[in-house]
């Protein structure tokens, strides 16, 4: 078998609600006369979501969202689909990962589903000329999201997108389970290090890094936090953490890792004070959020190696991993999120996809969020695809949560 066959069949036999939902719509066809373009991460998981959208009828044309998290043997694999047209290849240049973004958008999608708003962004700065064909899009991240809200505040949005990325099954199990493994796991299998034991400073205590500080911790790292917002800092303080400015964490942490979306999180003068043997690494979203600038600039030596780019700065060393891109995708051995958690975020892709196929003529240029009903009918799958019951409510305890005066 191909190998990207392979990887994509392995991914597959883990994502049962997916498949549930693909095999509706092999008989519903509810993107029949409908394209698709997709700036995603290719890899196995991404591919069994563009293969349940081709399965319900949509041309789909699709490229990566990250220069270095394409897989290529998956890309070969998805080229060789019926309806699906792949665009994306590893470790291309910043003027061909462009070029094939404007491949996407070649084929006059009628929806998008973007990981960072670059596809979207594109549409509404060079590629306006295929606007008016968009009935909407979905967005799968905390930075695009951002982004999109941005845009739609300045009246900029030219269409309705779904900020998939703030539904509670997305947060709740994408962002704590899927970022926390995956960048962990990522680390460790790059570097080799020990995590127990070890200062880890986690740049942000969002849904990415609550779940990421939460599995260091179990690991046995002692487990430092930085924030910008009281409220986050004080969570972190609550759950044992401890909390201080990224000033006094550069000086004692041993591995860093940004989860925040910003830019110059960890600074020239963090970089400058901290420990020979730092590791450094970005479970953010672009690579932007350690100033890998400043550690060009006053490195006297750079040694490369697999996922490694060690800066000789005087003395000492600090640890790039992944050039400062995602570091849970674009490490040689990176794999992504665990195929179970992206078996839930792309249910709700899925799913968010075919409402705006429906309803999205209807709606006013802006960000909304998923519909409730679509996020409770995917966590009801995963618990009937676990065999796990739950209970119902009775008709006298609905009654009471309808009411205001029983029980006073």
């Amino acid at each position: 078998m191909h190998t990207g066959e392979a990887k994509i069949a392995w991914a597959g036999q883990f994502m049962p609600v997916l498949a549930v939902i693909r095999r509706r719509f092999e008989e519903e066809k509810p993107f029949i006369g409908l394209s698709i373009g997709m700036a995603l991460h290719v890899e196995a998981k991404t591919a069994n979501l563009v293969r349940a959208l081709a399965a319900g009828g949509a041309e789909v044309f699709i490229t990566g969202c990250n220069p270095l998290s394409t897989q290529d043997d998956v890309a070969e694999a998805l080229s060789e689909t019926s309806g699906v047209h792949c665009f994306a290849r590893r470790g291309c240049s910043a003027r061909e990962y462009y070029q094939a973004i404007d491949q996407v958008l070649d084929g006059r999608p009628h929806i998008t589903i973007d990981d960072g708003m670059d596809l979207i962004h594109r549409l509404h700065t060079t590629r306006t000329e295929v606007l008016d064909g968009v009935i909407g899009g979905c967005e799968e991240t905390t930075t695009g999201v951002h982004r999109l809200r941005a845009m739609a505040a300045g009246g900029d949005l030219r269409f309705p997108v779904v900020a998939v990325n703030d539904t509670p099954m997305k947060r709740f199990f994408d962002n704590v389970h899927g970022t926390g493994e995956s960048a962990l796991t990522a680390v460790m299998v790059t570097t080799n290090v020990l995590i127990a034991g070890k200062t880890i400073v986690v740049a942000g205590y969002g849904f990415c890094g609550r779940g990421l500080s939460q599995k260091a911790r179990s690991l046995g790292a002692h487990v430092i936090v930085t924030e910008i917002d009281p409220r986050s800092a004080l969570q972190a303080h609550m759950d044992g953490l401890v909390v201080m400015p990224m000033d006094d964490a550069a000086k004692i942490g041993e591995i860093f890792i940004t989860t925040t979306g910003n830019s110059g999180v960890i600074a020239g003068e963090h970089l400058a004070i901290m420990r020979d043997g730092a590791i450094l690494a970005n479970a953010g979203h672009f690579n932007v959020e350690i100033d890998t600038c400043w550690l060009s600039d006053h490195a006297r030596e750079v040694v490369r190696r697999e996922g490694i780019d060690t800066y000789l700065i005087g003395e000492k060393r600090l640890h790039l991993l992944a050039e400062g891109r995602l570091v849970n995708l674009a490490t040689p051995k990176g794999m992504g999120h665990p195929i179970e958690v992206m078996d839930l975020s792309f249910a709700l892709q899925a799913l968010s996809t075919e409402y705006i196929a429906k309803k999205g003529r209807s709606l006013l240029p802006g960000v909304y969020l998923v519909p409730e009903a679509i996020d409770k009918e995917v966590a009801g799958m995963k618990i009937a695809s676990l065999g796990i019951r739950i209970d119902a409510l009775s008709p006298a305890q609905v009654t009471y949560l309808s009411s205001w005066d029983i029980g006073t």
